[in-house]
């Protein structure tokens, strides 16, 4: 009895997996090429501004893809620019619109998970399908 169980059990699993397969959506992800394009060309305007950076670009979860860190740049900036570039990505809108929303007065944005809020974070948009 025990093992009819199982197979009915597995047998509903099996079913509900091949439904499922209806419900997955394509999405598109940056790809390690696509993030050194992008680190390239902020390192190229950092040092046309003469700008001590670190570049940090994130997948679209906020997880870590790519990290720079310019000559002399202090290592504290590291975490920080993770942070902005993670806040963007997750949130979907420059990092500085919370350094703004704190700076008009809106403390509560300081409560939100994940949240830096300090200008320097900017989401990547694609509209190609």
């Amino acid at each position: 009895m025990l093992s009819l169980k199982i197979v009915v059990a597995v047998v509903g699993i099996l079913a509900v997996a091949s439904t499922s397969d209806a419900q997955l959506v394509d999405k598109k992800a940056l790809t390690l090429g696509a993030a050194k394009h992008i680190a390239a060309a902020a390192e190229a305007d950092a040092k046309a501004k003469g700008a001590r950076v670190v570049i940090a670009v994130v997948d679209d979860g906020g997880n870590l893809l790519l990290l720079e860190r310019l000559d002399d740049t202090q290592v504290a900036s590291v975490n920080v620019g993770i942070g902005k570039a993670r806040t963007a990505a997750i949130f979907r809108r420059p990092s500085k619109v919370f350094e703004d929303q704190i700076r008009d007065g809106r403390v509560a944005a300081l409560a939100l998970p994940g949240a830096t809020p300090l200008q320097g974070g900017i989401p990547i948009i694609t509209t190609a399908r």
